[in-house]
């Protein structure tokens, strides 16, 4: 009677998989958006500022003016960052000798891990302990900061340890 049990199994697992490679052909990934509190290890909250996102101290009435950051995983460490409900993303973009962090006016969900040009758009996350990094997956080297100074925008930078940038970042669901 066991051996039926199994068989049972079996077939509804082969189902199970042949849908969901139905449903997500090779290269297509679901568009699960989740959205997630960020604020730097000196308690700065990302806000938007005349188009920008800037880090800085929300008090009282301001602290609705949080972003929260809208995340599509890619892979398991790797995810597009977005905020507006991923209707603006995080963007690696290099001008000239300067790597610069840009918010492009692109819906998160219809970025695609395989094509190059979202390559920008990636970010690979790395924990240790209670902090989190995001490094650009298409600038290898170069990771999400703040200024120690409030009010300034969100940048990149190849130097995580350096005492003027701060990289390390709580990231919680929200």
């Amino acid at each position: 009677m066991d051996i039926y049990i199994y068989g049972y199994l079996i077939c509804l697992l082969l189902f199970l998989f042949h849908s969901e490679t139905a449903c997500h052909p090779l290269g297509k990934r679901p568009c699960e958006m989740q959205a997630f509190r960020i604020w730097d290890v000196n308690q700065k909250i990302f806000y938007l500022r005349n188009n920008q996102l800037v880090a800085g101290y929300l008090q009282g009435p301001n602290t609705k003016l949080e972003e929260k950051i809208d995340v599509v995983p890619i892979e398991p460490h790797t995810m597009f960052l977005g905020i507006h409900g991923g209707k603006l993303c995080l963007a690696c973009v290099k001008s000239g000798d300067e790597i610069k962090l840009k918010l492009e006016a692109v819906n998160i969900t219809d970025l695609n891990q395989n094509r190059e040009q979202d390559k920008r758009f990636a970010f690979i996350r790395s924990d240790n302990g209670p902090t989190t990094s995001f490094e650009s997956a298409a600038c290898p080297g170069w990771f999400l900061c703040t200024s120690l100074e409030a009010d300034q925008p969100v940048g990149l930078t190849n130097k995580p340890t350096e005492s003027i940038k701060v990289t390390k970042f709580y990231f919680q669901q929200d």
